[in-house]
């Protein structure tokens, strides 16, 4: 740890998170009440924490009101993002065949309109066997599929972005109760802004990662110097005995400017629980500058926000 600043007791380290150029889209989807909506967000978005293992991170954006949805139904605004525009393809007509179209009452929209197209409804309407038939409106194409319940609904295609990837907050604390309340508070700062996902898990992880292993087949393995199991036996240890609990939470974000200014809200969320509610620091997890282009130092993240020591 170099130098740092304490806010309310919480020291924030002089380090910054490292992350990486993405692809990305957002599709809407809607359905005849939010309860259904949100079934089919939460399972199009499963299993999707990490683009290690999973083919794409995604998360939901934000739930969405009849008068912001192109069918005037309740809905949910997804994000997704992949390495490449061609795994992205692919993990989104997965996900919209498997989890939206097979979802009671659902229809599935582009959220972004500008970029390269992919597919979202244009093979799925197959599922129709020759029964589906095609809307063009106002120079967009639409594709009806007969279903069960009557017919499902998905644009023809959506739009691919580039994106930022791999922002992070390391949140270290007294306690797991401590820790899960500074993390709980900063995913929920981080939620009301827009073009932002947290992938992980209620947007918490707690298995850190730093590259390579002892082991050849890995390529990445437990953050040992952030694990307070191993404090006193590993070489290099960010910790001090009062730390006992560390917790990260990954952001996705559709600009550098969305994925700084979650950061920022998240870090203000830790300080304002303060070393009184056992939190100790904040730090990032980066790869020594050498990985990812996009560098979010906290000092200038809190500078910008206005923080002062």
């Amino acid at each position: 740890m170099t130098d740092s600043r304490v806010i309310n007791g919480v020291v924030i380290d002089d380090t910054f998170a490292e992350a990486f150029p993405m692809k990305a889209t957002r599709l809407i989807v809607t359905a005849h009440n939010m309860t259904w909506a949100r079934h089919a967000a939460a399972s199009a978005t499963g299993f999707a924490t990490s683009v290690i293992a999973c083919g794409c991170e995604a998360g939901i954006e934000r739930e969405l009101g009849p008068e912001e949805t192109p069918d005037g139904r309740p809905g949910c605004s997804l994000l997704i993002f992949s390495m490449s525009g061609k795994e992205l393809a692919k993990q989104v007509e997965r996900r919209v065949g498997q989890c939206v179209l097979t979802c009671p009452t659902t229809a599935v929209f582009a959220g972004i309109s500008e970029g390269e197209a992919i597919a979202l409804g244009k093979n799925l309407r197959f599922f129709g066997d020759g029964w589906q038939i095609s809307k063009l409106i106002n120079g967009v194409r639409y594709w009806r599929v007969p279903v069960m319940d009557g017919e499902f609904v998905a644009q023809e295609t959506t739009a691919v972005t580039k994106s930022v990837g791999g922002g992070n907050l390391l949140m270290l604390a007294t306690d797991t109760e401590a820790a899960l309340h500074a993390a709980e508070s900063a995913v929920a700062a981080m939620k009301r802004l827009p073009n932002v996902v947290m992938p992980f898990p209620g947007g918490v992880v707690r298995s850190g990662s730093k590259v390579g292993s002892k082991y050849a087949a890995l390529s990445a393995s437990t953050n040992d110097a952030f694990c307070p199991g191993l404090y006193g036996l590993v070489a290099k240890s960010e910790l001090t005995p009062e730390v006992r609990c560390v917790l990260e939470i990954v952001i996705d974000g559709l600009t550098e400017a969305d994925v700084g200014a979650a950061m920022r809200v998240g870090m203000d969320a830790c300080v304002e629980i303060g070393a009184a509610g056992g939190m100790l620091r904040v730090s990032a997890g980066n790869y020594g500058g050498k990985l990812g282009p996009y560098h979010f130092h906290l000092h200038k993240l809190l500078d910008a926000a206005g923080g002062k020591q």
